[in-house]
């Protein structure tokens, strides 16, 4: 065989450049699967304890993100039966006024703190004194729900399309101290507010 057809030969093979060193090839050329696998090949941190602190830090920080969201009243962050135009409405008519509800939880920590002091009759009148508040309470709840269903019907045009969940907004809402509501009130008491189909 000619010197030629040798030379032609060697010069005919592909180099790769990535594989082959001054000193030669080491081992055939990886795929480009393998390489892709190796790739997706998860890093192991070589610190687990500066890990484990980088994960509790960005759990912390979804945390205060999501905590953040809610209070704001984002549609995101909330629970679905707490989401849209008409739960938002809800909240800020019950957050505009004041309820009966909102010293239901005080007085009944109350009673419970001054029963422990007098003799039985008095307690059983405190007792009875709760159980009217919260009738009282009871009564202004619905009065409030009902309001908020037929106005946001009159807007809607049906009270078919009034979304249930507004009498348990009520209720829940309006049970509890204005700073510890979440989401957090975003209108003034006595605010005079109109419900629109696309409620802001």
């Amino acid at each position: 065989m000619s010197s030629t057809s040798k030379k032609a030969r060697v010069e005919a093979q592909p180099v790769d450049d990535a594989t082959n060193t001054a000193k030669g090839k080491k081992g055939p050329t990886p795929r480009r699967r393998e390489r892709e696998q190796q790739n997706l090949r998860p890093i192991v941190p070589t610190d687990r304890k500066q890990a484990k602190r980088e994960q509790r830090e960005q759990a912390r920080k979804l945390q205060e993100e999501q905590r953040d969201g809610m209070a704001r009243g984002d549609d995101k962050y909330l629970r679905p039966q707490d989401r849209g135009p008409q739960k938002r409405f809800t909240r800020d008519v019950v957050d505009a006024r004041f309820n009966v509800g909102e010293a239901l939880l005080p007085a009944m920590f109350l009673v419970v703190i001054v029963q422990m002091f007098v003799d039985p009759t008095k307690a059983f009148i405190l007792y009875g004194f709760m159980a009217v508040y919260a009738i009282a309470w009871s009564i202004d709840s619905l009065i409030v729900a009902r309001s908020i269903k037929r106005r946001i019907a009159e807007v809607l045009e049906g009270k078919d399309r009034v979304e249930s969940g507004i009498a348990r907004t009520v209720f829940g809402r309006s049970s509890q101290l204005r700073f510890a509501r979440m989401p957090k009130p975003r209108v003034k008491r006595g605010a005079k507010l109109e419900y629109t189909e696309h409620y802001r």
